[in-house]
């Protein structure tokens, strides 16, 4: 049966969550204690931070996991009512319609408490975090809350206080060799280095990104490194070094436009795409630092513009532009 394998390959056990190697071990410890504080994973996507959370259910509660792990995406319920009690009832959270009804729920596990976890918690309003607080202050006792969101900050004071804050980082190149390898060996694939390489550059420290990516290359047989950048709808990062040399260094401006409007209309690529990749290579170069601050400066302004919703080809002309008179200047 076809599987998508950001579930197949999902991490079952904390031993198998790789480039998390600090959080991993404190978690573990937690699970032999047999008890766990709330908790706050906080990170970029495809981190492990989901993985995680299920995992220590799983080393907690055994296979009936199950049956004392409530998981919420926080936005699609992120208002104060999903947090108290009310009269509607949904069979996706099992006949419970609200966490203040799901935690007051005695555990059924020997453990003596449950978990909630709750996906996207930055996206919950400030009413509804405030409600959230008193509701495990009061069911401290019988629930765990464990809240995932990409930016703690988003997270209020009194919640923040309540938990540990896991912070994880970006998957390792050398992790994701690992992960891509384990893959490989389960399904017989053959990928040299350079569509290895490709791989990790484009996923940039997603793991969720390695595993849909290995998934297309895998059905498309024999793939090359640039059918994987064209895979992931990005240019590669070679690509993108000429085209910040073109600009910066040579001052070619003309041919500079012409291959941004090559990637835009053959590549398929957005304004942004090309504004972010040209960010990737500044933030990464060794170009005269004030040649680069100025360059950051002229694309934190252009990505800001297309955000607003200005067009793509003026603000990518517009950048282009600005990046020539900043290497005219120096030269």
């Amino acid at each position: 049966m076809n599987e998508i394998w950001i579930e197949k390959y999902r991490p079952s056990s904390l031993d198998e969550i790789v480039g998390q190697e600090d959080i991993v071990n404190t978690l573990k410890a937690f699970v032999r204690n047999g008890d766990i504080p709330h908790m706050i994973f906080a990170g970029p996507a495809g981190t492990g931070k989901t993985s995680a959370a299920i995992a220590v259910a799983v080393e907690l509660f055994g296979d009936s996991w199950k049956d004392s792990y409530l998981e919420l995406n926080s936005s699609n319920n992120r208002g104060i009512d999903t947090m108290r009690g009310h009269e509607e009832r949904d069979r996706k959270w099992d006949k419970v319609a609200s966490v203040k009804d799901y935690a007051r729920i005695m555990p059924s596990n020997e453990r003596g408490f449950k978990i909630i976890f709750m996906d996207e918690a930055d996206m919950l309003t400030n009413e509804a975090q405030s409600a959230l607080r008193r509701t495990m202050e009061v069911y401290s006792g019988t629930t765990r809350f464990i809240f995932s969101c990409n930016y703690s900050s988003q997270i209020i004071p009194p919640i923040q206080s309540r938990c540990v804050v896991f912070r994880f980082r970006q998957v390792t190149p050398e992790a994701m060799k690992t992960m891509i390898g384990k893959v490989m060996d389960a399904e017989k694939m053959e990928l040299g280095e350079s569509e290895i390489d490709a791989i990790i550059d484009v996923s940039e420290g997603d793991g969720r990104k390695v595993m849909n990516l290995l998934q297309a290359a895998s059905m498309l047989g024999k793939v090359t490194a640039s059918r994987i950048y064209d895979i992931a709808g990005t240019a590669s990062s070679s690509e993108m070094k000429k085209l910040v040399s073109k600009a910066l260094e040579h001052r070619l401006f003309e041919e500079a436009v012409a291959q941004a409007e090559e990637m835009m209309t053959a590549g398929g690529l957005s304004g942004i795409d090309i504004i972010k990749g040209i960010h990737s290579v500044l933030r990464r170069s060794q170009i005269n630092p004030r040649i680069r601050i100025k360059a950051l400066i002229a694309v934190g302004e252009a990505e800001f513009r297309l955000v607003e919703g200005s067009s793509d080809k003026i603000q990518v002309d517009a950048l282009l532009a600005r990046l020539v008179s900043i290497g005219s200047e120096s030269a």
